[in-house]
């Protein structure tokens, strides 16, 4: 990945949210009732839920601040894959590009108005397509391409020949990787967890008169089980993340050190990283040894092969034992 090529898939994201965010405030000063011209139609629909009304039975504090939190984890997400594909593969990294701008598009709508809006259908007026907007379009855009490109280039991204076949190439080191991974997880999610409850609590407190707790049970219960429910996904992400990034560190040192033994045994070999490991100057490191290790040996060998000639041009005259 070029310079070019990362401004092209970050400006993708911010193409399509913006597109996104147009063609909503458009929405919203024009569509009045219920429209069709030919197979599309426009309505105005606020949409509580997620894509196509789905989580819109559950209670608002569970449902905006879990959709719009998940929003904010998916580009923690977004941005680790991309750093962790081994491969350029435009397609791919576009189609992830495209789906991040169109689901934080509705993002913005959620923590914004508390709902999305919606104002495009299919069909007619009788038989139509549950309202839905651009960004929700696009975000079908982007999953096509995710699926294509996963369908047409997996080999060359996930090679067999490219995988070791140990998962713990290290076990102390990398174990050790991931709890330090992990702890900082826990501490940052400690950290968020006491800063909302404590300010949902007292914004709570301030607010109602009287006996509060029934209120505090019916926003704060939500709270903490959406709270923990994140932070639950979150670690287990940190867990898969730190085992990736563990092996990518803990095996290129691993190879070397093989590389070095078998040289040291007079088996010569050239050393090859995997895609997307660590330490790739352990390669040319790897080139200098073995370009040294050459000219030592064919210097010995040339050394022994003058000294054998000596031996037989002059051989060593038997000791008289009379004198």
């Amino acid at each position: 990945m070029k310079k070019r090529d990362w401004f092209f898939i970050i400006s993708l994201i911010l193409i399509v949210w913006g597109l996104d965010r147009v063609t909503k405030v458009w929405a919203l000063d024009t569509i009045v009732g219920f429209k069709f011209y030919g197979p599309v139609g426009f309505v105005l629909h606020r949409n509580p839920g997620a894509m196509l009304g789905m989580f819109s039975d559950l209670p608002p504090v569970l449902r905006i601040v879990s959709l719009s939190t998940g929003g904010a984890f998916l580009i923690f997400i977004y941005t680790f894959i991309q750093y962790l594909l081994p491969k350029r593969s435009l397609g791919l990294r576009s189609g992830m590009s495209i789906l991040l701008g169109g689901i934080l598009g509705n993002v913005h709508d959620r923590i914004l108005w508390g709902s999305v809006v919606d104002f495009i259908t299919l069909g007619s007026r009788q038989k139509a397509t549950p309202a839905f907007n651009v960004a929700d379009a696009l975000q079908w855009v982007g999953y096509g391409l995710i699926v294509v490109n996963l369908i047409k280039e997996g080999n060359q991204l996930w090679p067999n020949e490219n995988e070791r076949k140990q998962t713990w190439v290290n076990p102390k080191f990398q174990r050790k990787y991931i709890l330090k991974l992990m702890a900082i997880g826990a501490g940052f999610a400690t950290i968020c967890g006491t800063f909302s409850y404590t300010y949902l609590k007292v914004t709570i407190d301030d607010l109602v008169i009287g006996r509060s707790t029934t209120i505090e049970h019916k926003f704060i219960f939500p709270f903490l089980v959406t709270f923990g429910c994140i932070s639950g996904i979150f670690m287990l992400t940190l867990f898969i993340i730190g085992r990736i990034l563990s092996h990518r560190t803990a095996g290129p040192i691993y190879a070397f050190e093989l590389f070095l033994k078998d040289l040291a045994n007079g088996k010569d070999r050239k050393f090859k990283l995997r895609a997307g490991d660590e330490f790739v100057h352990l390669e040319q490191l790897a080139e200098i040894i073995r370009a040294q290790f050459k000219k030592n040996y064919t210097a010995n060998a040339l050394t022994k092969n003058i000294s054998d000639e000596d031996k037989e041009a002059n051989p060593k005259k038997p000791l008289d034992p009379t004198g």
